[in-house]
This record gives C-alpha cells, sequence and structure tokens, in this order.
C-alpha cells in the first residue's frame, strides 16, 4: 500500500527559517509541498521519510532565499494491482460504491464489481440477494476490496480546444460531492469470497480488530 519515492528537488528557505537547524528547515519545507499532495504516476505523498542528501545553500539575487538541491524519500500511498485493502463505505449510487480511508476517500467500486445479484435499493444501499439471505453494504460498513485499477488525471491547465478533445480515458462518475477530475483515484472490486462487508465473514469481533487496524 505504501512506497517510498526518491525525489530531487530545488528547495528555497526563507528567511524567517534562518533561526532553524538547517536540516529542519529542509524538512519543513518538503513537507509542506509534498505532504498530501498527488504526484502524477507516482501517488500520493503522505510525508518525508528521509533526507538523503543536500548542497550548500546560495542566497538568491535580489530575494534573500536560501536555494539547496536535495534529494530525499516521500513515503507515499499507491497501493499495486490486485491488492486487498480495508476501507469504509462512504456513499452508494446506481453506478457503485465510493469506499474510504482515513487519508484517502477517492476509491470507487463499480456496480458490476460487487457480487452478483446485488441491487441497489431504495435506502440508498446496495443490498446482495442469496438463495438463503440478504446481505447489506451499510454506509460507513467496514469492508475488504481488491484493487482492479488506479485512474490518474492530469491536473495541468488547458486550452479550449484541449478541453473539446474526447477524452478515452477511465472515469470515475461524480457523486456525493466528489469531482471525476481528481488527480489519483483507485478501482475496486468486491465479487469476489472474502469481499465486501468483513463482518459478513469474520464475525463482529473479527471486524473490531480490521477497523483498529485501518485507524
Amino acid at each position: 500500500m505504501f512506497i517510498l519515492a526518491k525525489i530531487a528537488d530545488l528547495v528555497q528557505i526563507v528567511p524567517e527559517d534562518f533561526n532553524k537547524d538547517a536540516a529542519q528547515a529542509i524538512e519543513d519545507n518538503i513537507n509542506a509541498k509534498y505532504a498530501n499532495k498527488v504526484i502524477q504516476k507516482i501517488g500520493l505523498c503522505i510525508c518525508l521519510y528521509d533526507l538523503l542528501s543536500s548542497s550548500e545553500g546560495l542566497i538568491g539575487h535580489g530575494t534573500g532565499l536560501v536555494n539547496v538541491n536535495v534529494e530525499f524519500r516521500l513515503i507515499v500511498f499507491r497501493p499495486f494491482k490486485h491488492e486487498v485493502i480495508i476501507g469504509r463505505i462512504s456513499s452508494a449510487s446506481t453506478d457503485g460504491i465510493r469506499v474510504r480511508l482515513p487519508f484517502f476517500d477517492e476509491i470507487f467500486v463499480p456496480r458490476q464489481s460487487l457480487p452478483e445479484g446485488s441491487e441497489f435499493s431504495s435506502e440508498q444501499i446496495y443490498e446482495w440477494r442469496t438463495e438463503d439471505n440478504t446481505l447489506f453494504f451499510d454506509t460507513h460498513e467496514t469492508v475488504r476490496l481488491r484493487i482492479q485499477d488506479e485512474v490518474w488525471k492530469d491536473q495541468s491547465p488547458v486550452g479550449p480546444r484541449e478541453k473539446d478533445e474526447p477524452s478515452n480515458s477511465l472515469s470515475i462518475p461524480v457523486g456525493s460531492g466528489k469531482t471525476k477530475n481528481s488527480p489519483y483515484s483507485l478501482i475496486g472490486s468486491m465479487d469476489d469470497a472474502g469481499m465486501g462487508p468483513i463482518i459478513w465473514w469474520d464475525g463482529e469481533e473479527a471486524e473490531e480488530e480490521e477497523e483498529a487496524m485501518a485507524e
């Protein structure tokens, strides 16, 4: 689920940070720039892991900023394909179910990736009707899902001509205040044995343990 990404960048230290230890000032700058940001084809940056190297600081002409070339590693959230993760159902629509983690809520499970026989009910949740029972995908329920794909959206400004061009990339339906233009989204499935609400398979005690791990 988490990886280390090696990055090289130019850090600019403002005069207000000159009273800090040099390493601390650099680390604070890196976290402010990258934490909770998405880097295309790398993932969601969580925080700095370690500082590998840094150059001598050079004062910029007329700015007072100290420029430092640095190399560092970031902790990045990017599940691999087919990885099983645990989250909570945040909402559902006729298109499918949205799942969130404590720090990430752009996970979507399409309707066709739910167990066969699942139907969207008037209660705004999905029900899985089996021969013997009816099981529910309740909102806020803790679930297991398998990552099937990832969706990247370039957030760079585009011209009017580019906006009018059709896109062949995979999209996620808009719903519950979310935007299909999120820079990084995940597509999951819950149609295998053991997937879906944990309580179906493991009981309440196992669900509590899974929730504690997820938090």
